[in-house]
């Protein structure tokens, strides 16, 4: 995975890091117009109760751009009466996994009540395994902040002074370093166990504020937290066994999937004036008879993108010299709104899963009070990611969909016939001498079949392990871990289709002059044109690629729909 600071995972000013044509190396890009920066967005307290977290503040945590976090009085008074219960219940003899009991394949191993402290540091220390990249730091910053807010719920018999621990860490600017790889998804045992390693002060590393990875005790003693926090009996495993790392890394990925497909639309929209595309098969007519609404949104979207254009009218395409009537586009053109509201109506759904998974008890075992007064222990299986899983696994497919359609498109650009008269290869006079944007096409044809590998749902890859006790495992990290590759593949893709999209717009302009482009494809082909220059003769291309790439990474190609 690339190792670039994100607008959806960083607590920094976004700007990007670009080529500028013709330099010999990176330029600082000031933030474009419109672009949403932590600076600008109001920074609202927000108290954890366990019900109510939303998925706008849970992007705010991410983005680094929340007020104080801090723990609601009735929830810790709840957490106080669980944990009482939770003890009153051990002490009536009650044997229970990850208290009294060992963990894993080894969980009919009692613990005696002396060894119940000093088990919580093992297995914190014996769970920290991971490798691979560090998590992004705003996506393990709401990966505490997520399991925070479900031990709040009360149910999992920790007390109120371990959530304040944890939020005070958040508060802080505190950040543990955790690995990406190790959890199968049942669980975040690797990555949570080095946050809990930072939490306790026993080991790990950690970041201040986005600074250098250093041992935690000098980051905690820096940020003025208390170098020490001692677990008490059952609080190391509801700090693991859950699904606040993987809830986070979906909330990061649907932003930025939300993000490349809103930038989507601009470029589609770019195309459609470049071949001067028949816009019969946006009329609202025909996708109201589809009877599904969010695809009805979403060509009433690419409406407003192309609404006073003369270039895609009977009009400019006569301009240009064709004879005949289009009659209709090809199936990428026309399936497009389809194709695009599939996606939009996935990140609508994952809003609702995101929300539901970030106000739940997901760990094992729970506490709950009986009609009685007094308090049980329930064992089962909610730490279990099978429905968010899966549903990543989705959207890797419609992602990795749109992706390939982007790059259909951008095959259509560069080929006189299917562009219906672009020079070919949308290289400039003399075409020929100057071979043109043909390589730059095949930069997007490398990434989709690793794209296309890539979208295999990892859900379905089940494997048994340790003894046969695990014997079912979701996989959902390698699920969100594939997304997150293929979403950088995409954006690469989408900017290929933004820089031929563009250069067929520059090409074809001294024909189809006067004849207006839309006010909003003209605006978004100016913001494009402020970083990347129309290509003249051939020129060193990777800069141009790199540049365009910045630009979707940032969300900088967002278009204004009205």
């Amino acid at each position: 995975m690339r190792k670039v600071l994100r607008l959806w995972a960083a607590a920094t000013t976004v700007a990007a890091i670009v080529l500028l044509p013709g330099s010999t190396g990176p330029v600082l890009a000031q933030p474009m117009a419109g672009t949403i920066t932590p600076a600008a967005e109001s920074k609202a307290a927000i108290t954890l109760d366990g019900d109510h977290l939303t998925v706008t503040q849970m992007r705010a945590v991410l983005r680094g751009t929340a007020g104080t976090l801090q723990l609601s009085n009735e929830a810790a008074d709840r957490m106080r009466d669980s944990r009482s219960g939770a003890l009153d219940a051990l002490k009536a003899g009650q044997r229970v996994y990850g208290w009294n009991q060992a963990l894993g394949p080894l969980k009919d191993h009692p613990l005696t009540d002396a060894e119940q402290l000093d088990f919580q540091r093992r297995i914190l220390r014996s769970h920290a395994a991971g490798v691979g990249d560090e998590l992004p730091v705003g996506v393990a910053r709401l990966a505490l902040v997520l399991r925070a807010n479900s031990m709040a719920r009360a149910h999992m018999g920790v007390r109120p002074e371990m959530v304040r621990r944890m939020l005070a860490l958040v508060n802080a600017g505190v950040t543990p370093v955790m690995p990406a790889v190790g959890s199968l998804g049942t669980g975040d045992l690797q990555p949570m166990a080095a946050a809990g390693l930072v939490l306790t002060g026993d080991g790990a590393t950690a970041r201040l504020r986005g600074g250098p990875e250093r041992p935690a005790a000098a980051v905690l003693a820096e940020a003025g937290l208390p170098d020490r926090f001692a677990l008490e009996a059952g609080e190391a495993l509801p700090l693991l066994s859950g699904s606040g790392v993987l809830t986070a890394r979906y909330v990061a990925s649907t932003y930025r999937a939300e993000t490349f497909l809103d930038q989507f639309d601009g470029a589609f929209a770019l195309f459609l004036e470049a071949t001067r595309a028949e816009a019969d098969s946006l009329d609202p007519r025909t996708h109201a008879e589809r009877r599904i609404p969010v695809e009805e949104k979403e060509a009433a979207r690419l409406r407003s993108l192309i609404s006073g254009s003369r270039w895609t009218t009977e009009e400019g395409r006569l301009r240009f010299g064709e004879k005949s009537p289009r009659v209709q586009d090809a199936v990428s053109v026309r399936a497009a709104p389809h194709i695009a509201a599939t996606l939009r109506q996935t990140l609508s759904e994952a809003d609702t899963i995101i929300t539901r998974e970030a106000n739940a008890s997901t760990s094992n075992p729970l506490v709950f009070q009986r009609d009685g007064g007094d308090y049980e222990f329930v064992m089962g299986g909610n730490w279990d990611g099978a429905q968010i899983g899966h549903a990543i696994d989705t959207l890797n497919a419609q992602v990795t969909d749109v992706a390939v359609l982007s790059h259909e498109l951008s095959g259509r650009l560069i080929a006189s016939k299917w562009s219906y008269g672009l020079p070919d290869n949308l290289g400039a006079p003399p075409v020929g001498l100057n071979s043109g944007m043909v390589q730059v096409q095949t930069v997007g044809a490398a990434l989709i079949p690793e794209m296309q590998a890539r979208a295999m749902p990892a859900g379905v890859l089940s494997r048994p392990e340790k003894f046969g006790q695990e014997d079912h495992n979701t996989m959902a990290m390698a699920s969100v871990r594939n997304l997150d590759d293929n979403l950088e593949r995409a954006e690469t893709v989408l900017a290929v289709q933004f820089l031929l999209a563009a250069q067929g717009i520059d090409l074809a302009r001294p024909t189809m002059d006067p004849l207006p482009l839309a006010k909003a494809t003209q605006a978004l082909h100016e913001r494009f044109r402020q970083r990347v220059q129309t290509l003249g003769e051939d020129r060193w291309m990777t800069p141009d690629v790199r540049a365009a790439v910045a630009m979707v990474e940032a969300g900088d190609l967002r278009p204004d729909v009205t």
